[in-house]
């Protein structure tokens, strides 16, 4: 029994045929005949021949994959994106890998030169958090790899990108807590270079203004974003001659964490403190009480981002301008936010 894999010379020496006549057959190539393909697949079979895309794509230039680069797959956010972006890709006979970062800059970089070396036809990414530089997607751009960015993105880059309106995200929630009579609000954010958190600070910004507030930066929490991050900004908050009665956080988990530690200190929701977040996680609507949310419409983010790159890569040899789509972000409003 031979070790290794099987080639199609092994085929080839099987049958008596040329190697040649084998990859023709195999590529149902319409001069070869229809007994000896059925001889060639039956062979293959017997030998457990499996083609090597990889080395297909270097021939062709083409490997009918697309890579998908994003934080974290656990959170339903990216999930949703991916299958998204599946719908659209799986339809035109493209298929998707899906890679991590768990927000380290050094593995995004490791990521992106992995995805080259795979012959992918092009990758969507959600930047991590630690990102800066972005050089290896300069460099996948320079080799002629689209790529389109989604949620985490960044202006300065000459990409394409796929985004939600945070700032009317941003703006509509912090609204939503001063109609509900509060007053003193705060607002949980993460690394301020970021995009996405940028517009979500800048729209809670404008919203106390617009309404008559004051902007407090005492009131304004920077971190992870993270259950325990959203538990540390609550607890120091609570430490305030006044503390907030409004919380307005730039994530899902951070307001998630407001809500164990209010609960913990005997404090009521939404009676005395209010809260809303952002990401409509699953997880929003099963706490008691239910959490307030921005409904960012993910599905429709991967759709979006998945028929941008089926129109570069059909534009190819055109000079493509990038796209921005900007989706519309919806307020949920439950119970952890009415008076």
């Amino acid at each position: 029994m031979k070790k290794g894999k099987s080639t199609i010379h092994d085929i080839a020496e099987k049958l008596n045929i040329t190697a040649s006549t084998v990859s023709r057959a195999l590529n149902n190539h319409p001069r070869i005949s229809v007994a000896t393909k059925k001889a060639v697949q039956k062979a293959a079979e017997i030998l457990h021949y499996q083609p090597n895309h990889i080395a297909a794509s270097l021939r062709s230039g083409k490997s009918n994959i697309i890579g998908i680069i994003v934080p974290s797959i656990d959170r339903t956010f990216f999930s949703t994106v991916v299958r998204g972006i599946e719908e659209i890709a799986n339809a035109s006979r493209y298929n998707v890998m899906i890679c991590q970062t768990h927000d380290n800059y050094e593995k995004e970089v490791a990521t992106v030169n992995a995805l080259l070396n795979a012959q992918v036809d092009g990758i969507i990414v959600s930047f991590a958090k630690e990102t800066t530089n972005f050089d290896h997607f300069l460099k996948a751009k320079e080799k002629g790899v689209p790529i389109i960015m989604f949620d985490r993105t960044n202006d300065e880059l000459e990409m394409s990108q796929v985004v939600v309106d945070d700032f009317l995200g941003a703006y509509k929630a912090t609204e939503h807590l001063i109609q509900q009579g509060c007053t003193r609000i705060s607002h949980f954010t993460n690394v301020r270079k970021i995009n996405i958190y940028k517009e979500r600070l800048r729209g809670y910004k404008e919203a106390l203004i617009g309404n008559g507030l004051p902007y407090d930066e005492d009131y304004v929490v920077e971190g992870n974003l993270q259950l325990e991050d959203g538990r540390e900004a609550m607890k120091k908050l609570l430490l305030m001659p006044h503390p907030p009665d409004g919380i307005f956080s730039a994530s899902a988990y951070g307001i998630m964490g407001a809500l164990q530690v209010l609960k913990e200190h005997g404090i009521k929701v939404p009676e005395e403190v209010k809260l809303v977040g952002f990401s409509n996680e699953p997880f929003t609507y099963l706490t008691e009480p239910s959490l307030s949310t921005i409904e960012q419409h993910s599905m429709r983010m991967g759709n979006a981002a998945a028929e941008i790159f089926l129109e570069e890569i059909s534009n190819k040899d055109k000079k493509f301008i990038p796209q921005k789509i900007v989706l519309k972000p919806e307020l949920i409003i439950r119970k952890s936010s009415v008076r």
